[in-house]
């Protein structure tokens, strides 16, 4: 009898636990990452933690390769088959939220708070989307580069002016020793050429559109400062100063070649450069008259307009903003945590680790692309603009021409909803 009485407990118990199991409501996911073996690893780990933390829902993760994901999600948006949770470039949402792509988050703001502002991604005064992590781009050398050319090592406090700055690039080219002074990273393309040299023109004084409205680039890309930085861009190669045309190979491993004095380079990149020469030293940017500026925002979360689920999926992502997970990021791919509690947790970006200048740097002079559902187009006009001015374009035409072009684009789209 009290076998049977067992039993009967042990079979109730198993059909609970069988109903709890399945009560489970299925959100689907799509991320760009795959390929990244030790990305996914910490995603499927927040994955799993996340579904046995509760009994309501169930993340199941599709992965992508980074080129296609852009693609991929148009694709879906248009057949209407989204998932519910999207990871999203963040210079790119305010497009996706603007064609019906994304719907505002449904999470507690006070869980982001202390968040660097980078990963934060809003649109129209709401919260869209939100980072795991940020990036930033910093003037790497060496200091054994700096003490034999004689120069001042700048400081977040004190940066290099730009007199500064192009003095250290002709001290690094006199001095015969380096094929080319700076590497800006022209190898790279696409989203590398508003990430990394918009800030230039910003610090200038100009801009890729006008942010007081967002409804014309004129007089901010065609403006007295933005062809000041069209001129000291073109300047650059036209003295010899850097290669317009850059092997890939070059890019990679040029700067520890010996081939340049000074490489325009992202925190992604530190640790190697730290392991082969310990003098590494990341620079801030120099002040070109309107305070030093660099990139902000990476991939984000948010969820699909739509997703029958929106609280499940938000629930994932506030799940995901745990300072361990964030920590785990940062040590598994190197991005910069988004928290200072997080950034302590980590190797790299501790008080006094080796890369926690980036932290500084992003905290300090980071700014967000244009946010605005037409970056999506003003970014290739601005890459082409650029490329063809460092390729000996006259400087005012070639502006001009982009401010058309995105203007043109603006009104066609009825200023994007600005």
């Amino acid at each position: 009898m009290t076998q049977m009485k067992w039993l009967a407990g042990a079979a109730l118990a198993a059909a609970a636990w069988s109903g709890a199991a399945q009560a489970q409501t299925t959100l689907t996911m799509w991320y760009h990452g795959a390929g990244n073996e030790v990305e996914a690893k910490i995603v499927d780990q927040i994955i799993a933690d996340f579904n046995a933390s509760q009994t309501d829902w169930k993340v199941e993760m599709q992965s992508f390769p980074q080129a296609a994901y852009n693609d991929s999600v148009v694709a879906g948006a248009l057949a209407g088959n989204l998932p519910d949770i999207l990871d999203v470039d963040g210079p790119v949402m305010p497009n996706w939220a603007w064609s019906g792509y994304m719907q505002p988050l449904q999470i507690d703001e006070a869980a982001i708070a202390n968040f660097l502002p980078g990963p934060k991604g809003y649109w129209n005064g709401q919260l869209y989307s939100i980072g795991l992590w940020d990036a930033a781009v910093a003037l790497v050398t060496r200091q054994s580069y700096l003490d034999e050319l004689g120069l001042r090592t700048p400081t977040l406090d004190q940066p290099w002016t730009k007199d500064e700055f192009m003095a250290a690039l002709e001290a690094a080219k006199a001095s015969g020793k380096f094929e080319y002074a700076f590497d800006p990273g022209m190898a790279w393309t696409g989203e590398w050429y508003p990430y990394a040299f918009s800030p230039f023109l910003q610090s200038f004084g100009g801009d890729i559109v006008d942010r007081t409205t967002y409804k014309t680039a004129e007089g901010v890309l065609n403006g007295d400062a933005a062809i000041a930085f069209g001129e000291w861009w073109q300047g650059l190669f036209a003295n010899g100063y850097a290669q317009a045309a850059q092997d890939p190979a070059d890019r990679d491993s040029g700067f520890a070649a010996g081939k340049y004095a000074f490489s325009w380079n992202g925190n992604w990149a530190a640790m190697n450069t730290l392991s082969q020469f310990p003098d590494t030293v990341f620079l801030p940017a120099p002040d070109f008259g309107n305070g030093p500026k660099i990139g902000a925002a990476s991939w984000q979360f948010g969820v699909s307009a739509s997703s029958q689920h929106p609280e499940g999926a938000s629930a994932f992502i506030q799940f995901a903003l745990q300072d361990k997970y964030l920590a785990a990021f940062s040590n598994g791919i190197g991005l910069i945590p988004p928290t200072a509690t997080a950034a302590a947790m980590t190797d790299n970006y501790k008080e006094g680790g080796p890369m926690a200048v980036f932290y500084d740097l992003t905290k300090a002079q980071a700014l967000v692309r244009p946010v605005t559902p037409g970056y999506v187009v003003q970014a290739k006009v601005f890459e082409k603009a650029l490329a063809d001015i460092a390729n000996g374009a006259d400087v005012a035409a070639t502006l001009d021409a982009a401010v058309d072009e995105i203007n043109a684009d603006i009104e066609k789209n009825g200023g994007y909803g600005h």
